[in-house]
């Protein structure tokens, strides 16, 4: 399965999927001008991914900000690790945030009320 790495930019975040280097990994701003559009190829590799997934993954969150749009969408992305988590798969999330940040940190344990998987939550 081909990775995907889409470089980070002043709106939108580093994202980085690599299956074989066992690599799930969201960071910077997401504030894309169409969230919907942006994240759809990211959904869709996740999709590929549910159909032959590791036996253990981890996913890295270390966002700096987003807005309420592309709050939307790592729930998404959440729900789609949640669903091979209830298959038997060893998933987890590493939440990322700044000490000074209680925003992310909110928004991080905010995300894992919402979808039945292991957060731990990292200052730094």
């Amino acid at each position: 399965m081909e990775k995907k790495v889409i470089e980070g930019t002043e709106d939108t975040p580093e994202i980085v999927l690599d299956k074989e280097n066992n690599i799930f990994k969201f960071s910077g701003k997401s504030l894309p001008e169409d969230v919907k559009e942006f994240y759809l190829p990211i959904v869709e590799w996740l999709d590929d991914y549910s159909n032959n997934p590791n036996e253990k993954t981890k996913v890295v969150f270390k966002m700096e900000y987003f807005n309420s749009a592309s709050s939307k969408r790592i729930v998404d992305i959440l729900s789609k690790f949640e669903e091979l988590k209830a298959r038997g798969f060893d998933i987890s999330v590493d939440w990322y945030y700044q000490d000074d940040d209680e925003d992310m940190q909110d928004s991080g344990e905010a995300f894992a009320s919402i979808v039945d998987l292991p957060f731990s939550m990292i200052s730094y």
